[in-house]
């Protein structure tokens, strides 16, 4: 199948998430955020991914709504945040962040950040939840190989996304491996490190070739590793060009080149701390 905007990768639990995303981390709430995804939606795109921790749960609702599109269509994730971590805790956070959006069900809830000792009853509570029926896949946020083989101990739902900074200056193989061998969907944030490296020589070389922006190539590397990708940005133009990845390819010279420029750049925080 030839890929576009609206395609979709089937996760382990059979539910399709869209394979390209639009971030909204730091995204002002009120008139940025909500503009952000209505230019988003215009251009095609059909994933949301917020969390509490963004304070832009309620614009993100607003936005789905007010859009005119099929709720079904809209594929919506949010985030368990460090706080609420704990089996009672947690079922009462995915229930006030239900509430917040506004919407009828969440299309996929993570564990933000895998907090020491409390990961267990958070995972068993969003076990719960998702046998509730109101949302429709569970999944972990900044967990490494460590975290994610003793969440195996325990988990009797296996995640369907395992959502990490990825990208060529972080470029995690035995994790994306872990994740592939177990059937979890490694989900790409900071795909163009926040701007961070975004004008590297390299990237720029293989741009020029394609006669695409940096950003088309970081994320288009992404999508030719098979992964769920989100990249953020609260620019109308910007958006669209961050969508406009699917009529190129990078040849397999272009991948060796971004595959060996690993040098465990992070544009924020550091999981593999967290024992």
């Amino acid at each position: 199948m030839k890929k576009n905007i609206s395609y979709r990768i089937k996760m382990n639990n059979g539910v399709e998430i869209p394979q390209l995303g639009l971030g909204v981390y730091l995204t002002k709430s009120g008139s940025e955020c909500i503009n952000a995804i209505h230019w988003a939606f215009e251009a095609g795109y059909r994933h949301v991914d917020t969390a509490k921790f963004y304070r832009n749960e309620k614009d993100v609702g607003e936005a789905i709504r007010n859009s005119g599109i099929n709720r079904k269509e809209v594929f919506v994730t949010t985030k368990l945040w460090n706080e609420d971590h704990g089996y009672d805790s947690a079922l009462k956070a995915f229930d006030k962040s239900l509430k917040t959006l506004n919407i009828d069900y969440i299309d996929c809830y993570l564990i933000h950040w895998p907090v020491h000792e409390k990961r267990k009853d958070s995972w068993k509570a969003l076990e719960k939840i998702y046998e509730s029926g109101y949302c429709k896949s569970i999944g972990v946020s900044n967990y490494m190989i460590p975290h994610l083989k003793e969440l195996f101990t325990y988990a009797n739902i296996i995640p369907a996304i395992n959502q990490v900074e990825f990208n060529p200056f972080i470029y995690q193989k035995d994790l994306l491996e872990e994740c592939n061998k177990n059937k979890i969907i490694l989900e790409a944030y900071a795909p163009l490190t926040r701007s961070k490296k975004l004008n590297d020589k390299k990237v720029l070389s293989i741009a020029q070739r394609h006669k695409k922006s940096n950003a088309q190539v970081l994320i288009r590397w992404a999508i030719q590793h098979e992964l769920v990708v989100i990249p953020k940005s609260v620019h109308k133009e910007r958006i669209i060009e961050n969508a406009n990845v699917f009529d190129f390819i990078l040849d397999e010279s272009d991948m060796e080149i971004l595959d060996n420029m690993d040098e465990g750049f992070r544009s924020s925080w550091d999981p593999t701390k967290i024992d």
